[in-house]
């Protein structure tokens, strides 16, 4: 999986919050600067999101994707971790794109606490698209700093 800075101008990111039933999408506008959620990717296993990611870097320019990598709350891996790595290999290997891991700890509860203060309803759906909204922002952000 690469790790470089690959942000070229114009290209943008995305973000998987992947999960068993479930996988949240967000999208970075093309400076690099900002995530937004895309969809809630349901319906399929890791195959059809792989072709569903394929559609998404070919529609929108999408030169890195960053996975979410579930970890213990202690750091170790846990069966998530393998899935994760498992897709992260795929989606670099099938869709000729640089792939980040990054660790996805507390990001569904924080999407979880940002959805219950803005007063909306609480669907799974709308978790998982925000997850990877925290998810992709955060990368976006240590990656300026760098």
């Amino acid at each position: 999986m690469n790790t470089d800075d690959t942000k070229a101008a114009g290209a943008r990111a995305l973000a998987i919050d992947p999960g068993e039933r479930r996988s949240g999408l967000a999208l970075s506008d093309e400076l690099g600067i900002t995530a937004q959620g895309l969809e809630t990717f349901e319906g399929g296993g890791p195959d059809e999101l792989v072709l569903r990611v394929a559609a998404l870097v070919s529609e929108h320019g999408i030169a890195e994707v960053v996975v979410g990598m579930p970890l213990s709350m202690s750091g170790g891996e846990l069966e998530g971790t393998r899935r994760s790595r498992e897709l992260a290999a795929r989606i670099e290997r099938e869709c000729g794109v640089a792939v980040v891991l990054r660790d996805e700890r507390m990001t569904s509860r924080e999407a979880e606490r940002i959805i219950a203060q803005a007063g909306g309803i609480r669907r799974a759906g709308d978790i998982d698209r925000v997850a990877a909204v925290l998810l992709l922002q955060g990368y976006l952000e240590e990656r300026s700093r760098r």
